[in-house]
């Protein structure tokens, strides 16, 4: 039993202060952190409970379209908001897919974007890039459910679905750290890829994310998210994809499952895309471009093909919509 304080205070202010302490973690539904503490991912000093926090919490649209997301929001009310259904279907859909619905409940939008990958050796404590190794065991052993698009050195895949569907519309995230408040975009989160394998985003230890916010631009349109599971109950994506033409008629297209972050399509495609008039061979010949610098592993080529079907689909979504 690891033993740690537990915190709830009930203002921004405060839980900024709180995390500033050594050891300090935030926690939302937990459905994630508590699995880390109990597998040794994670050892900390103290839990800081965000749910009580109002300025974390609700869906708010604004006079010129754009909404803003609390990240203590859960996925499930975000799948069942009407105006986010109405809005921002993309979003709305990876939600529902995201896990049970027992698990939606309870995990927050900000824990879900920060959840660490379930790679099977770093999760069980093997020694790797994650663990501060100078290796990856999967290379040569269990990697079928791992990165075939970034390159090493670590080939774990990130676990969010709503972070694909978000990174497709373009979203904003507001962090927080005591003294400071900084805005980047979501893709921008999970940092360089490679730069560091032992960490997911470029968060500090007492940085908070505060907000997602979506700009008017990304409202409507055409948008379409699928993924490919293993079970068909729920499970993490093998594949993903978020798939948007918006209303001025610029495309996005992102995969998830693939990489360490949601992977955004090479932006000659979606300008493609954008142009219309495609026909059957023309998918084909731009899935296949989109794709070009996939390196599967030993055991995960399955996704390539996984990844050209999707988005082969997605494309007809958005131009026979």
């Amino acid at each position: 039993m690891r033993n740690f304080t537990y915190l709830a205070p009930d203002s921004l202010d405060g839980t900024i202060i709180a995390l500033s302490a050594p050891g300090a973690v935030p926690m939302g539904g937990g459905t994630d952190l508590l699995v880390e503490i109990d597998e040794g991912l994670r050892d900390p000093k103290s839990l800081v409970d965000v749910r009580r926090v109002g300025e974390l919490q609700g869906i708010c649209m604004g006079a010129d379209g754009s909404t803003r997301i609390g990240a203590a929001v859960s996925l499930s009310e975000l799948e069942r908001d009407a105006r986010i259904v109405q809005s921002f279907p993309a979003l709305a859909k990876s939600c529902s897919v995201a896990a049970s619905s027992a698990l939606r409940n309870m995990g927050t939008l900000g824990g879900n974007l920060c959840q660490r990958p379930r790679c099977w050796y770093f999760r069980r404590g093997v020694r790797c890039y994650k663990r501060g190794g100078d290796t990856c065991p999967a290379v040569e052993g269990e990697n079928q459910y791992l990165g075939i698009l970034g390159g090493g050195p670590c080939y774990a895949v990130h676990a969010s679905d709503p972070a694909v569907a978000l990174t497709a519309l373009d979203a904003i995230i507001e962090i927080r750290r005591e003294g400071d408040t900084r805005r980047i975009r979501l893709e921008d989160l999970f940092g360089v890829p490679n730069e560091d394998p032992t960490r997911e985003t470029i968060l500090a230890q007492d940085e908070l994310i505060v907000s997602v916010d979506l700009p008017a631009a990304a409202a409507g349109g055409v948008q379409y998210y699928d993924k490919v599971m293993q079970r068909s109950a729920w499970d993490f994506a093998l594949v993903s994809l978020a798939a948007a033409k918006r209303v001025d008629g610029a495309v996005r297209l992102v995969l998830g499952g693939v990489a360490r972050r949601p992977w955004r399509v090479d932006e000659s495609v979606e300008e493609d895309i954008a142009s219309g008039g495609l026909s059957e061979d023309d998918y084909s010949t731009l899935a296949d471009r989109a794709l070009y610098d996939a390196a599967p592993l030993s055991r995960n080529g399955y996704k390539v093909a996984l990844a050209a079907a999707l988005l082969k689909r997605g494309m007809r979504a958005l131009l026979n919509s």
